[in-house]
């Protein structure tokens, strides 16, 4: 029987393939497991779940299989009924006060993906050792539960159905000025990547200029990751139609991608700079920077410039929201685009985090470039991009070893090593200037090659010398 194993966040696979209502099932009655085992040690938490789907192929039919299964394993559900985002769900864990939450999505995956993420009753995603829990108790046979409608689901008192966006609409109105951003008249565009985002938004700046926002499970065969090769037509459409900012988001929407109004596309990098810098700079917030491995060394130029300390964890969000939870943080971050904020739950929201930068704008009258440079006065400017490159699992691994096995100590290629970091992958950084990280995908079979220098022309030169060396050139 097909082993299910969860990757950096959640478990994922091809729909039909192996992303199958049996397999849901068999996961859904691990977690019913997992939740009555262990609620019980929280006095004040419910030993149920919040349950949501994306937009992806099938989220009402595993979303129905996961509720079956909870309904004869005696754990109840809270379900959105229609598309919610991922931090939807975890919002409502937290303030439900239930134990657990699922979410039917594959996030930034390509369309013939879906998967499965678990979320904790802090409001993020579920500590490695929770998750190895619940691998642990994944069945190898198939879980037989009654094939019975949500209808009846809702009458039995199994699953309640709650509003999910409702209830983040209210947190939105609750914690930002939506008046100033309204009346400030600031062009705002919108590409919701045929994701999770675009109901919700319209909701929140239905003014703003939306793109691919409506629902497509295909994504016109693009992975909804909101990054540069895939933003091409909305980075093309601000340039023509100029607009004060525009972001993207994913599938779920828990990631973002920030797009000056004169449509040059920013990495996450600066994503992450500059929402650091609002919430310390402006906002007066205080507490510790938690950032995945993979993000800039520029974070920690910051976080000397502002007096604030510096955790690096794994890559993976469950790491890095696993410490947001134990200390006071002030931002959580990857260089995904995956970023968590103080003033909200450890989760990443890529929405909320575009509200942060719209709002301050709206209320200083600044632009986005006046941000960037006033981040560039204290760290120097930043140039960054990232190749994934799709090869066998024989390359792929051969790759790694040779890093691990210290072939590049001395020289990468042409680069000579200055020194090397591998936290969770390995960094090279140069003597030269800028750096080279490689990395193998926990969810694709995809190795992640990451550079970054002071110019776009020397990050282009660093990916060509890594594409010829991982290669064998």
């Amino acid at each position: 029987m097909y082993k299910i194993r969860f990757g950096t966040d959640g478990w994922r696979a091809i729909i039909a393939q192996d992303f199958t209502v049996d397999n849901v099932k068999r996961v859904a009655y691990a977690t019913a497991q997992w939740v009555k085992n262990e609620a019980c040690k929280h006095e004040n938490l419910k030993p149920a779940i919040v349950l949501g789907h994306d937009c992806r192929f099938g989220g009402e039919m595993f979303s129905l299989a996961v509720m079956q299964v909870m309904a004869q394993e005696g754990v109840h559900v809270m379900y959105h009924k229609g598309i919610a985002t991922t931090p939807m769900v975890s919002l409502g864990t937290h303030d439900f006060k239930c134990f657990a939450g699922v979410v039917i999505t594959a996030s930034h995956n390509p369309p013939a993906y879906s998967g499965y993420k678990l979320k904790s009753f802090y409001g993020g995603p579920t500590k490695p050792d929770d998750v190895a829990l619940v691998e642990s108790h994944i069945p190898d046979h198939t879980i037989n539960a009654p094939n019975v409608s949500l209808e009846k689901l809702c009458v039995s008192g199994h699953v309640s159905i709650v509003d999910l966006e409702k209830h983040y609409l209210e947190k939105v109105e609750g914690y930002f000025d939506l008046d100033t951003i309204r009346k400030s008249k600031l062009l705002v565009a919108y590409d919701a990547m045929f994701g999770a985002g675009f109901p919700v938004f319209k909701k929140i700046l239905p003014e703003a200029t939306m793109l691919h926002a409506e629902p497509n499970p295909g994504f016109n065969g693009q992975a909804p990751e909101p990054i540069a090769k895939n933003l091409q037509e909305f980075g093309a459409m601000l340039e023509k139609n100029h607009h004060d900012i525009g972001f993207a988001t994913d599938g779920d929407a828990d990631r973002i991608g920030l797009v000056k109004g004169n449509g040059e596309i920013l990495d996450a990098h600066h994503a992450i700079l500059i929402l650091l810098h609002i919430l310390k700079e402006y906002k007066q917030y205080d507490g510790t920077v938690i950032a995945a491995f993979s993000a800039t060394p520029k974070v920690k130029m910051l976080c000397d410039h502002h007096k604030l300390s510096l955790e690096v964890t794994k890559i993976g969000f469950k790491h890095i929201s696993g410490r947001m939870i134990e200390v006071d943080s002030i931002i959580g971050c990857e260089e995904s685009g995956g970023i968590a904020v103080k003033g909200h739950i450890p989760e990443r929201d890529g929405i909320w985090d575009a509200l942060l930068v719209i709002e301050h704008l709206a209320q200083t009258g600044k632009s986005l470039e006046d941000l960037i440079q006033e981040i560039y006065a204290i760290t120097g400017s930043l140039a960054y991009n990232r190749n994934d490159m799709h090869l066998t699992n024989e390359v792929k691994m051969a790759t790694m070893e040779r890093c691990a096995s210290g072939e590049f100590n001395k020289n990468f290629g042409k680069y000579t090593t200055d020194y090397i970091e591998n936290i969770d992958g390995f960094k090279f950084h140069f003597k030269e200037g800028g750096y080279v990280m490689i990395r193998p995908s926990g969810t694709e079979p995809v190795l992640r090659v990451y550079a970054e220098s002071a110019t776009m022309d020397l990050v282009d030169e660093i990916l060509t010398e890594a594409s010829r060396v991982i290669q064998g050139g």
